[in-house]
């Protein structure tokens, strides 16, 4: 079922994949000139926190994890990028390092644009420009909706919130009735969340049980959106 309308999906989605769709033409062969392309393997870095940026990356397919390390290098999951999005560019605008490691979660296919290219785009498109600002805009919405749900919500109802929008990231080629299997590992998961993982795998349990999802191997199957969306209680 569609969920728009009954929950603000767009709330927790970074919308990056706006900033490149239907770009003109020859801001796009500019933007592309030196344009590379390269499969990461499931768990292969990107990026790292601290590094300095020689460019951007634009993810083609697959899916890409951003993250934090602790002091004792244990992940905090910011955001899961999707198939269209743009990575890196923060560290660009800011002229500053990588502030976080991004890491592919399932093959991926990514592009790299250089750091030169992007910038003699930026600064001749109006287009461009305009969208990152607005994307820029709404990416501060999103995290500070994250910040308002580890400060507020309990772990069932953080996990409901995420397992809400990972269904939505993980819709391939998606018709009405078909179901949405969810490839992500308990550990990543748990990250996401901002828990344990023994409490990602208890609290799983409690909604197979309440017949809300299944599970095949480390695969998640939402049954029963709506009843997510009610214990997630986000307005």
């Amino acid at each position: 079922m569609s969920i728009k309308g009954v929950f603000q999906i767009d709330n927790w989605d970074f919308k990056s994949e706006s900033v490149l769709a239907e770009l003109p033409e020859k801001d796009l062969e500019l933007l592309t000139a030196n344009k590379t392309e390269q499969i990461y393997k499931k768990g292969e870095i990107i990026f790292r926190e601290g590094g300095f940026p020689s460019g951007i990356f634009y993810v083609i397919t697959g899916k890409v994890k951003k993250y934090k390390l602790d002091k004792d290098s244990k992940e905090q999951i910011i955001y899961v990028a999707n198939t269209g999005e743009l990575l890196g560019y923060h560290a660009i605008l800011s002229e500053d390092r990588y502030p976080d490691c991004a890491a592919a979660l399932e093959e991926s296919r990514i592009a790299f644009i250089p750091k030169e290219d992007f910038l003699e785009t930026l600064n001749q498109s109006k287009v461009l420009s305009r969208r990152l600002l607005k994307t820029l805009s709404h990416e501060f919405a999103v995290l500070a909706n994250s910040l308002s749900l580890f400060a507020q919500k309990s772990v069932r109802e953080r996990l409901a919130v995420q397992l809400i929008v990972l269904r939505e990231k993980y819709k391939v080629n998606f018709e009405a009735g078909m179901p949405v299997e969810i490839n992500m590992s308990r550990d990543d998961l748990a990250s996401l969340v901002g828990t344990a993982r023994e409490n990602v795998v208890r609290v799983l349990s409690e909604f197979k049980e309440d017949k809300i999802l299944e599970t095949k191997g480390r695969k998640i199957i939402v049954l029963d959106v709506t009843k997510l969306i009610k214990i997630a209680d986000y307005k």
